[in-house]
């Protein structure tokens, strides 16, 4: 299964090739960013075209570790105005949990989001999405652990100025051969500031059922739009229960290849 992810990965990004001339528009396709967020965006990608979201993320002070740093990475690529298809995963993750250090490769995820109402405005675009976790590294997690099933119902809209996703989450988590529910709930907003910047603020919740605790956490953002196709991001998040990981800083971006896929 390693294997065959791995030859995936490499495929997706060796057919990122431009299409022919005549089929490509005269404006610039727009990269519509799912991170640093925790909500994810209920609209999709430009049609054909592969996106990247690629971040380092630093965590400090979790139930499960007491420092933890990894790279992770995000492929988006919407073959029509109605599906995306997805996949995540952290290439490394380097920690300190129990008073042992050591480095890993940490979970990948391939799942589908599916729009199905269309809006505009501050009417909102309404969409369902569903990942399987398909590689498990055994690195330690964040708050919400590692879900092997998820499923989002997913809301975004602009309403006087400021932009809005809102994300309900239905997840399955396991620890053995125990499977637990897990349920979480973001609400992420964002305002267009001086020039090419932004500026983003988010609340999530989520259960936890192995620990029968709840993670809250706050996170603030600010982002650039350096071209259409290009966004840089960093924030930090915080966590505001016992049981939430204390500090999260990150850095990003978000890329969009300009041509088509063939």
């Amino acid at each position: 299964m390693k294997r065959v992810l791995s030859w995936l990965w490499v495929a997706l990004t060796l057919f990122a090739r431009p299409a022919p001339a005549q089929e490509e528009t005269s404006a610039e396709p727009e990269a519509n960013p799912g991170r640093p967020t925790v909500s994810t965006p209920a609209t999709l990608t430009p049609v054909g075209h592969l996106q990247f979201e690629t971040g380092v993320l630093d965590a400090s002070h979790s139930p499960e570790f007491s420092s933890r740093f990894g790279f992770n990475e995000v492929l988006k690529f919407s073959p029509t105005s109605r599906l995306e298809l997805l996949a995540s995963g952290e290439p490394v993750a380097h920690y300190t949990a129990g008073g042992q250090t050591a480095n890993s490769v940490a979970d990948v995820f391939v799942g589908a989001q599916a729009v199905v109402s269309q809006g505009e405005g501050a009417r909102p675009t309404l969409a369902v999405s569903y990942f399987h976790r398909a590689y498990d590294g055994g690195a330690p997690e964040l708050d919400f652990g590692s879900p092997i099933n998820s499923f989002l119902v997913l809301a975004s809209a602009d309403v006087k100025g400021f932009h809005y996703d809102a994300n309900a989450m239905f997840n399955e988590l396991g620890n053995g051969n125990v499977r637990r529910p897990q349920f979480g709930q973001s609400l992420s907003i964002s305002h267009p500031i001086k020039g090419k910047f932004g500026v983003s603020g988010e609340l999530w919740h989520f259960t936890q059922p192995f620990l029968r605790g709840n993670a809250v956490g706050s996170l603030w953002a600010i982002s650039y739009a350096a071209r259409k196709t290009l966004v840089l991001d960093a924030g930090f998040n915080r966590g505001l229960t016992g049981t939430s990981t204390r500090w999260e800083a990150f850095v990003g971006f978000t890329y969009l290849l300009p041509h088509r896929l063939l």
